[in-house]
């Protein structure tokens, strides 16, 4: 009789199909991926909590402990980047929510289930599956240098005085409270820490140890990842009652493996539309040159090839601008959105599939999380969960949670 591990089935073609994509999109053999599967089902069985009495098990090998079955939900979910990485880690998406509609249409063309839009109307929790882990990149532009400074040009409200974006850490705060996921993986500009003298930033972190987290913070630069200067505080919090006060986590140093430079995903043949016209090329140059007279750095940037290019913003379908790429006895170019998705991380097989216009595009890329790092620093905290499944007592799980389990 075989035993469980030499188990052979017949598979429906179209449930074939689909661990074949999906494993391909998480960077898994389909072995691995459907054995990460029956152990997720394993764990959805035992209940919401991944504590465990390790008294129970064996000790986990280093070769074992590389992923860990775990759900996740994905808020402000833009085109799935903290998706992927979590997927990449072990994760399951049981929940995802985008108000834009383009980029719930490129979530959807990628991912295969359309995000849910307004996240006011999920502040209850009551429509949230529980989850392990909740992601999310919430509305940086209240807190971005470039965000407050146009909003201070037009005398609008910037940061928490924002009614519409800068109030939505606090609707997220209300989801937390009442759902109480074991970690929390949130993404921002650089800019939040020090946005209002700082004062910004110790809301949010008051606000998030008070719900009962130990809050973790690091500034990294995508640049270790991908050829793309790019600075975003990534925040990492674990609830006290489940990983203790000082759960050994630690953000993820600088890769062992060089990362990829601009020439390395660059298109070779590329549509001249993308190439600057004679006029909006003098422009630039001469709106380079005013700025330089007045000491200040503004205009264009012309890339290198052999290096990283500056930040890819969410107005790069402008001008194109902060990243041009040099052409030989032509105008600049743009990038080709197939190359701002690759300049993110994203993989080939996904930027090809574009279901949206160039314009849509390059703003969803420009305000996407970069995949690479989100899954490093989602194995780090992987490396917690199983540190906590393994050094510390099961977790008796309160009634109150027992009643929000979906």
């Amino acid at each position: 009789m075989a035993d469980a591990r030499q188990l052979s089935i017949r598979v429906p073609q179209r449930l074939f199909s689909w661990v074949r994509r999906t494993s391909a999109r998480c960077g898994l053999s389909q072995q691995r991926f459907l054995v990460m599967l029956l152990e997720q089902a394993m764990e959805d069985a035992r209940g919401p909590s991944i504590s465990r009495d390790t008294h129970a098990e064996e000790p986990v090998s280093s070769k074992e402990t590389q992923s860990i079955p775990f759900r996740f939900v994905d808020l402000f979910a833009g085109i799935g980047g903290f998706r992927l990485g979590l997927e990449s880690a072990g994760g399951r998406c049981v929940f995802s929510c985008e108000v834009d509609p383009y980029a719930q249409k490129t979530y959807s063309e990628w991912f295969g289930e359309t995000p849910e839009s307004d996240i006011h109307d999920f502040v209850t929790g009551d429509a949230i599956p529980s989850h392990h882990v909740l992601a999310a990149g919430f509305p940086c532009q209240p807190f971005s240098i470039a965000g407050v400074s146009k909003k201070k040009s037009l005398g609008r409200d910037h940061g928490f005085e924002d009614k519409v974006q800068g109030t939505l850490f606090f609707q997220l705060a209300k989801i937390i409270e009442r759902k109480q996921p074991q970690v929390l993986l949130l993404e921002n500009v650089k800019n939040l820490t020090s946005h209002n003298k700082g004062n910004t930033w110790r809301t949010i972190h008051q606000n998030l140890e008070d719900l009962g987290y130990c809050v973790f913070y690091e500034t990294i630069d995508a640049a270790d990842y991908v050829p793309q200067h790019r600075e975003r505080v990534f925040i990492v919090c674990f609830r006290r009652d489940v990983y203790g006060d000082k759960p050994p986590f630690e953000f993820p140093g600088i890769p062992a493996t060089r990362a990829p430079r601009l020439r390395d995903v660059l298109q070779s043949e590329v549509p001249d539309k993308y190439t600057l016209t004679d006029r909006l090329w003098n422009y630039l140059q001469d709106y380079r040159q005013r700025h330089a007279a007045k000491g200040n750095g503004f205009g264009f940037g012309l890339a290198d090839p052999a290096g990283i290019t500056r930040t890819l913003s969410a107005r790069y379908y402008k001008d194109g601008a902060e990243i041009l790429i040099p052409q030989k006895d032509r105008n600049p170019r743009r990038l080709t959105p197939f190359e701002a998705a690759r300049l993110m991380g994203f993989p080939k097989q996904l930027a090809k599939r574009q279901v949206v216009s160039d314009t849509r595009a390059y703003k969803q890329y420009g305000n996407a999380v970069v995949p690479a790092v989100a899954a490093a620093v989602a194995k780090q905290i992987v490396k917690v969960m199983h540190w906590q499944r393994l050094h510390l007592p099961a977790r008796t799980v309160r009634k109150s949670e027992v009643q929000k389990v979906d």
